[in-house]
């Protein structure tokens, strides 16, 4: 919430706490006995989540300090299991205390990047509060979108057009006009991919005119933008990622885990997704996506190679790289480096193709270790398939099957 006030943009009252001493602080500063309570994760569907302390919904309604730190003691260090999270969960190291305010009405609004029309986009309903899937699957109609462009920017009138379409009226109109410039400018300004407000409200106040709020907000945030957005990526959690993809993040590799159990150490991102492809096509199921790019180096290789093996679902590993830029003879480098680091107990398959291939196999042959080198990816996919089949069915029978890539 504290970028949407760094642009002026109404939230209510509250602030985050990392212990439950903290969060009852809030609790009384805030000074109302009628309080909310959100753990912080970085997943949808929190309100319907549970913990595995015990604890049920990830939103709770508070009425005192008190209640405030008991809840906030059930929530932190723990984690929630959400529909987006799966069974694994999230850890919550933070929660967030907020004034609970009385809503007239609720609205959903976003901004997106729409690739049809190649720059941002307004997605919005009247139908606020609740899962924006449900809305668009059920009533299409309740959404209203809005295209922008890039180099006018979100002009008065279309503002104006939105909060119309979705209802609003009087001086809530240029309130929530007033709120969508302001967020466009974040959005701009910030290098976001996306803002989502769900929320956003039309809420009583005291003197009845009523007032237009964010009350709940999730960001995106472009990657290649955090040379110059430091003060936003200075606010990343990792403890809310896959360590994997931390760790391979600073060696700058390009790592998503799946959920099968052939590791793939490619090159290109093109070649990665025809890799996983051709497992799938034999049967097999890939455990990631691993690109090393045109320009790694054997220690990079050496770093990969760490990643893939630290998943203890991983029962074989398929290398696929074309040199182009990336030469072969450096992979070859870093899987020797890997296999001696990590006494590597798994079936490897390697397939090398292009710059400096003969230099690749050579140091390969060379260095002792025993793999399976194959040339047609076809039959080194089928390969990989067959021999994780074999680790894996030994694993379920209690049998350790040895791989030792030393002779």
């Amino acid at each position: 919430m504290g970028l949407l006030q760094q642009y002026g943009v109404k939230v209510p009252h509250g602030a985050v706490a990392k212990t439950s001493a903290e969060a009852e602080k809030i609790a009384h500063d805030i000074g109302s006995e009628d309080l909310v309570i959100k753990a912080q994760v970085l997943a949808g569907g929190r309100g319907k989540g549970h913990f595995d302390s015990g604890l049920k919904g990830g939103v709770r309604v508070v009425y005192s300090p008190t209640e405030v730190k008991m809840f906030a003691e059930k929530m932190l260090g723990h984690k929630l299991i959400t529909k987006q999270t799966g069974e694994a969960g999230r850890i919550c190291n933070s929660v967030y205390v907020v004034e609970r305010l009385y809503v007239r009405r609720e609205y959903y609004f976003a901004i997106i990047q729409d690739r049809a029309t190649q720059g941002p986009v307004i997605v919005a309903s009247s139908q606020g509060g609740m899962d924006i899937e449900t809305v668009a699957a059920e009533t299409p109609e309740a959404l209203v979108t809005k295209s922008i462009d890039i180099k006018k920017g979100l002009q008065i009138e279309d503002a104006q057009e939105v909060a119309r379409k979705l209802g609003f009226t009087g001086k809530a109109v240029d309130q929530a006009v007033d709120t969508f410039q302001k967020l466009y400018k974040i959005f701009i300004e910030k290098d976001a991919t996306m803002i989502e407000i769900n929320p956003l409200a039309e809420i009583h106040t005291s003197d009845g005119e009523g007032a237009v709020m964010c009350m709940d907000a999730k960001f995106g945030f472009d990657d290649n933008a955090e040379f110059r957005q430091e003060d936003v990526f200075a606010l990343r959690d990792t403890s809310q990622e896959d360590p994997r993809e931390v760790a391979a993040a600073q060696f700058n590799l390009n790592y998503i885990g799946l959920d099968g159990n052939i590791g793939c150490l490619v090159n290109g991102a093109g070649l990665a997704m025809a890799t996983m492809d051709i497992i799938k096509l034999h049967g097999g199921d890939p455990a990631n996506f691993l690109d090393v790019g045109g320009g790694a180096s054997a220690k990079q290789v050496t770093e990969a190679f760490k990643i893939i093996s630290s998943d203890p679902r991983v029962s074989a590993i398929l290398v696929n790289i074309f040199g182009g830029i990336m030469r072969c003879d450096i992979i070859a480098e870093g899987i020797i480096s890997a296999v001696h680091q990590l006494g590597l107990n798994l079936p490897l398959i390697v397939r090398l193709q292009g710059t400096e291939v003969d230099a690749a196999k050579k140091l390969i042959k060379e260095s002792g270790l025993r793999m399976f080198s194959i040339d047609d990816l076809d039959d080194a996919a089928s390969r990989a398939v067959q021999l994780s089949k074999i680790v894996g069915m030994a694993r379920q029978a209690g049998v350790q099957v040895k791989f030792e890539l030393p002779i």
